[in-house]
């Protein structure tokens, strides 16, 4: 009878448990239901634009109003905080870390002034302020040099037509090109889906033949890349001499298929200064690189280590934070990877240092060798008797090149970056072989005192650069024809963001 009556008392507290326990259980799940509708809600906002965005705009922050997540990663491309082992965001003067590479482009460009590149935002400033575009009495390159810098290239090259926008002078086309690398250079203005943007990308693939619409979206998100960070040349044949920007695929995407192209067509970026051998200038064929190595094999895009997909509450979106993948391993490298952070940056920078070992001596005896080759022509060497040793240094500063101008050290493909690096060395050897044959055969002892080319400095005054009148040129360009530029550039299209 008890415990008749015991079960009876218990009874009601049971159900208010019950109750309250049901009601927490219905409140938990009313919250995590919310939370999913909020953010599918996230999802499909991000899909709709507030505003149209015209065919024709070019500037980043009215694409920005409409994705503000893309943009505001976009706009970490300012950041210059980060430097790994061999590059990053930070600024480094090439010229001064290795000096042997102002003799290495004695009577070109780039034995002016060579930095580590900073990111997509700096691009429209970063080319003006270089020497390599003069100032403001010097007017030396052509308006193909803006060609990759910003999305108003492609606005302008609409209106005037390709072959016109080449045709003019760097300078002539300053006040149009003002917006730097961004949206509009990838993506459509009304379905965003990723399009090619720059002819010289589609016209490469045409004459191999190859249908470009086939192309997937996993692709894409590598072509956009390439349709800048590419090996290129001003080509003139054909164009009634203006500098038509082409790419030298047509034998294939090795340094030995590039080559064969240009040597065919006995094309030179220019004479060198102190060996006068027919020089090739690589430019940054990181596409080409890449597509030697085991990620494009495997079908990871440029996109999927650089620009890593995130995610932000329901919203999955692009990082337009384009970078070093060593500042972002996790979202980056261990999606496929599983080892330890700090396990995949080691193994980066233990094919890095290899690499870096072997382009270090190819450029030691590149430079010897240019110094060389000149001491042989002012003791009467002839030209018969340089043929081969001018060969021997073209092929050979290409291959070194076609590594060291590419992004990455290498890493792209580390393999066929050494198997490269190991050519150049060995043709860059032989050229010094034969020179020293030369060189005793006019009496000259061997081997010859080479000039003290130790710091940046020293080695522009062995090539004869006047880099302080270089600078005080620069320097009143900026302050004149540069602002003259963004005044005009904000006149026309109302609003000009200061990067």
């Amino acid at each position: 009878m008890s415990s008749t009556n015991d079960g009876a008392k218990r009874k009601p507290i049971t159900n208010w448990f019950l109750f309250i326990v049901t009601v927490v259980v219905v409140f938990l799940i009313g919250m995590f239901a919310s939370s999913i509708i909020e953010r599918k809600a996230e999802g499909v906002y991000t899909l709709q634009m507030v505003k149209p965005i015209p065919e024709d705009e070019t500037r980043n922050e009215v694409w920005g109003a409409n994705f503000p997540r893309e943009y505001e990663t976009y706009m970490q491309t300012l950041e210059t905080d980060f430097a790994s082992e061999h590059g990053g965001s930070k600024k480094i003067d090439y010229l001064e870390t290795y000096p042997e590479l102002v003799v290495l482009w004695a009577g070109y460009g780039f034995s002016k002034d060579y930095n580590q590149g900073r990111g997509h935002a700096y691009a429209i400033e970063d080319l003006r302020n270089t020497l390599r575009t003069g100032g403001e009495s010097n007017d030396p390159m052509p308006a193909t040099c803006w060609a990759c810098k910003g999305p108003d290239v492609p606005r302008v090259m609409k209106k005037v037509g390709v072959t016109e926008f080449y045709a003019a002078t760097w300078k002539e086309r300053g006040d149009q090109i003002v917006n730097p690398i961004g949206c509009a250079d990838c993506h459509d203005n009304e379905t965003m889906n990723l399009k090619i943007t720059r002819p010289a990308l589609a016209e490469a693939f045409e004459r191999q033949g190859v249908d470009m619409s086939k192309f997937t979206r996993n692709e894409m998100r590598s072509l956009v890349c390439a349709q800048c960070h590419v090996e290129y040349y001003f080509n003139t044949a054909g164009h009634d001499g203006v500098p038509y920007l082409t790419f030298p695929w047509d034998n294939g995407f090795s340094a030995d298929d590039m080559e064969k192209y240009y040597d065919d067509l006995d094309f030179s970026d220019w004479t060198h200064q102190l060996s006068k051998a027919p020089m090739l200038k690589a430019q940054h064929p990181d596409y080409e690189l890449y597509m030697t190595g085991i990620h494009a094999k495997r079908g990871v895009s440029c996109a999927d280590c650089h620009m890593p997909y995130k995610s932000e509450g329901g919203v999955k979106f692009t990082d337009h934070h384009v970078q070093s993948p060593l500042n972002n391993v996790a979202n980056s490298c261990q999606v496929c990877h599983r080892e330890k952070t700090e396990d995949l940056v080691r193994d980066v920078y233990e094919r890095q240092e290899r690499l870096g070992e072997l382009r270090r001596i190819a450029e030691v005896n590149l430079a010897a060798a240019h110094l060389e080759a000149k001491i042989a022509w002012d003791n009467g060497a002839t030209k018969k008797e340089m043929k081969d040793v001018l060969t021997l240094l073209r092929h050979s500063q290409w291959r070194w090149d076609w590594v060291a101008a590419a992004n990455g050290f290498g890493f792209h493909s580390p393999v066929e970056a050494l198997r490269v690096l190991g050519t150049s060395i060995d043709k860059a050897q032989q050229a010094r072989k034969e020179l020293a044959l030369i060189l005793v055969g006019k009496g000259v002892g061997y081997p010859v005192k080479l000039p003290d080319i130790s710091t940046k400095a020293k080695a522009q005054k062995v090539i004869g650069l006047d880099v302080d009148l270089m600078i005080k040129d620069k320097e009143e360009f900026l302050q004149t024809t540069a602002k003259e530029w963004d005044r005009k550039a904000k006149e026309r299209q109302g609003t000009l963001v200061k990067y």
